[in-house]
């Protein structure tokens, strides 16, 4: 429940920013008229996240076993490559987000009326679709699916109160540090739920090794107990994983967290002026008097 909360909250925050952008630039502008084009545009974008989950919910019952299987195994590496996706734009492009919100608004309101439409449905979809496939994925690995809706409901209604609180003045949040931190946690998170996405392959025969275990963490984690629990629920840790599991694991935290921190660090860096050359001698006279 936890992980889908902060799913819910990261990626609802995002999306609260962003329609919060896309308002106050169309209210600066003196195009309020268009306020409706893109809140249709919203809706759009959120029908289609409900709707999606929905499908991945009921959708695979129909399906045969291995079907199911290959079926949860591909979207489970599916969400994993969206998640770290956004994990690393929003770190890049975060700084200069408004910018090229008011950007992308300027050229859509001299394209059509369509173009906001399509606009709002674009810019809140993808963090709505992301949110489906990634809470699906993480309920798939075997976490009660009622907890983890209502985590992820939750945690998009924590982001509309603070989007709106931001909105209004009433909340300052450190939004650099607090992206940065809750990157670092859900590429753990990611890893878990790439495990079960291996798992599922294996089940379904794409992926050879399948019971074969790498080493058991039963006595030390047992799985009816709290912690392992609240493990698997948050991190979809198995007390068992095979090799493959394993591998995967290690080498997409070790990969993913080294260039998320190469990012963060060059992104931080600060920038050193280099003196003009015409400046030289003025500065080794300066030196020599």
């Amino acid at each position: 429940m936890l992980a889908n909360y902060l799913i819910g909250l990261r990626e609802g925050l995002e999306a609260g920013l962003i329609v919060g952008i896309l308002i106050a630039y169309l209210g600066k502008i003196g195009r309020r008229d268009l306020f409706g084009r893109l809140w249709f545009g919203i809706g759009i974008a959120v029908a289609v996240s409900l709707g999606v989950g929905a499908l991945l919910t009921w959708g695979p019952y129909a399906m045969t076993f291995q079907a199911q299987e290959m079926l949860g195994g591909t979207l489970s590496l599916v969400a994993v490559a969206l998640v770290t996706w956004m994990i690393f734009w929003m770190g890049t492009h975060g700084a200069g987000l408004s910018k090229e919100l008011r950007g992308q608004v300027d050229a859509a309101v001299d394209r059509s009326w369509f173009a906001i439409v399509l606009l709002g449905a674009l810019a809140v979809g993808r963090e709505g679709i992301e949110t489906a496939l990634f809470v699906w994925a993480n309920v798939s690995g075997g976490n009660d699916p009622v907890l983890g809706t209502v985590g992820a409901l939750l945690g998009i209604v924590t982001a509309i109160v603070i989007s709106w609180g931001i909105s209004r003045g009433l909340v300052r949040i450190n939004l650099s540090r607090f992206f940065t931190w809750t990157g670092l946690f859900l590429i753990l998170v990611a890893a878990g739920v790439l495990v079960y996405g291996i798992g599922d392959l294996q089940e379904a025969s794409v992926i050879p090794g399948w019971g074969t275990h790498a080493f058991s963490l039963v006595e030390a984690v047992p799985p009816g107990s709290w912690y392992g629990t609240v493990l698997a629920g948050i991190f979809n840790f198995t007390p068992e994983p095979t090799w493959a599991q394993v591998i995967g694991w290690v080498l997409y935290v070790a990969i993913t967290t080294t260039l998320y921190l190469g990012m963060l660090h060059r992104r931080r860096r600060p920038v050193t002026a280099v003196a003009p050359a015409s400046a030289a001698p003025t500065t080794a006279a300066v030196a020599a008097n």
